[in-house]
């Protein structure tokens, strides 16, 4: 099994639903985990939307990097640019990869427009993890 940790600012979004879709999508290879620089809570519309595929991300929690400090990782991504820049480098990662997706809590517009924001960001979450298994088929 390879650990992989998703990063992002707020660990309430982007990299739970990394972490969400990773463990769903080949939990036979890899383990899934997420951080962020600056956590806060888990974004509700995030929790909706990954409801819709049947994923429950409420039982993730929200951690800090520094939790996951030099503990072997097989693979960090970052996946927001503000946590890239945070975290250029990180303790304990064989191999580290920036894959930067807009923030869909930064949305503005009534419910609805905000939970077509979070579908756009998971699918595209889910079409990188996709590509990257493809490529890590072996």
């Amino acid at each position: 099994m390879q650990h992989v940790l998703f990063l992002c600012t707020h660990n309430s979004a982007r990299s739970q639903m990394a972490q969400g879709l990773l463990n769903w999508l080949a939990s036979d290879r890899y383990i899934a985990f997420s951080a962020g620089t600056h956590p806060t809570q888990i974004n509700p519309f995030a929790v909706a939307v990954m409801g819709e595929l049947g994923i429950d991300i409420n039982g993730q929690g929200v951690h800090q990097t520094t939790d996951y400090y030099n503990q072997p990782f097989d693979l960090v991504v970052t996946v927001c640019d503000d946590a890239a820049e945070e975290c250029p480098i990180f303790p304990g990662a064989r191999q580290q990869l920036h894959w930067s997706f807009a923030d869909p809590s930064a949305f503005i517009g009534d419910d609805a427009a905000k939970l077509a924001a979070f579908r756009e960001t998971r699918d595209r979450i889910l079409a990188r993890l996709r590509a990257w298994l493809a490529g890590n088929a072996g």
